[in-house]
């Protein structure tokens, strides 16, 4: 019976390594926490496609829209640790999410194994053109005429435009009221119809509409000007030096995803994030392409971590 067994078990080990080594056999899918339409959609579509040229297999973008990325990020923590479910994570739901919810189903930095970083960039805080404000210091002193009544869009609770929104408002002092939608998309709508005056929102799901001029861009996020909008100043060069909120998307994969499989998709998307043709297309959308090794992706998440969770901490945003 010992003997049953431990053959059993022998070829049970075999078989799991050969379906490691033999990684990827069927299609993979690639899990974005917003709906279609907004910066991570895109950015995870231009990769997918590249992806799946050089690994031979379909990638398949999957929009699990809600909670600012927490839906999608929980459904890869349960998923199968067979690195054929990934997820493009951001700021919000890998970094910021425990500390705004208590009751958070996943623990982003124990149940998911980093692959590597895709993109890092700034946003940018755009009006609608009827409302009278020209640059950042108009806009705060519209804010503190008429306190609570002014509105500004996010494509999520806790993500970095929600974030960056309630840094602004406690360096300024000005009172005004979040909305949060599911995703870039949507909240781009209901900006260009009239439902919020402002958004905090990305430069590939914004960029066309300031050139039109459907909306005016009044200030970056990011310590340095924006290389998409050039023109535009950031939030420190208008009178709160040290203002910096950076977004970022990285690919992570459930904890126990055999080591050999996450190297695998490390090397195959660094090798994407690489490519001239994806470089150009992402940068014509005002991201900027950052892959990183799996131990650098970890630090840059415990320190992300950490910063955004003494800022939620001290503005004290909750969802519980």
């Amino acid at each position: 019976m010992k003997k049953v067994l431990f053959m059993l078990g022998t070829a049970l080990a075999v078989s799991q390594v050969f379906a490691q080594a033999s990684f990827p056999s069927r299609p993979v899918s690639m899990v974005v926490g917003f709906a279609p339409g907004g910066a991570t959609d895109a950015v995870a579509r231009i990769i997918a496609k590249s992806l799946a040229e050089d690994i031979k297999q379909n990638v398949v973008v999957e929009n699990k829209a809600g909670a600012g990325g927490n839906i999608a990020t929980d459904y890869v923590a349960r998923a199968e640790a067979d690195g054929y479910t990934i997820l493009l994570g951001s700021v919000g739901s890998l970094t910021v999410a425990p500390h705004m919810n208590s009751k958070l189903p996943y623990a982003p930095l124990k149940d998911f194994a980093p692959v590597t970083m895709a993109v890092v960039f700034s946003n940018v805080l755009v009006v609608n053109p009827a409302l009278p404000a020209r640059n950042l210091a108009d806009f705060i002193k519209l804010a503190k005429d008429k306190p609570g009544t002014l509105t500004y869009a996010s494509p999520g609770i806790g993500g970095a435009g929600h974030l960056a929104g309630e840094l602004l408002k406690m360096r300024s002092g000005i009172d005004i009221t979040h909305v949060a939608y599911k995703g870039g998309g949507p909240a781009m709508l209901g900006m260009l119809g009239g439902e919020v005056d402002s958004f905090v929102a990305t430069p590939v799901s914004v960029g066309p509409h300031i050139k039109s001029g459907k909306v005016r861009a009044l200030a970056t996020t990011g310590i340095k000007r924006d290389p998409m909008l050039p023109d535009v100043p950031t939030v420190a060069e208008q009178g709160y030096p040290g203002f910096e909120t950076m977004n970022w998307y990285a690919y992570v994969v459930p904890a126990k995803t055999p080591k050999n499989v996450v190297d695998y998709l490390n090397k195959a998307l660094v090798k994407v994030l690489s490519k001239p043709d994806v470089v150009e297309q992402l940068h014509k959308q005002g991201l900027a392409p950052s892959p990183s090794t799996t131990a650098e992706l970890a630090s840059y998440m415990q320190r992300e971590y950490d910063t955004w969770g003494a800022v939620v901490k001290k503005v004290g945003i909750k969802v519980d």
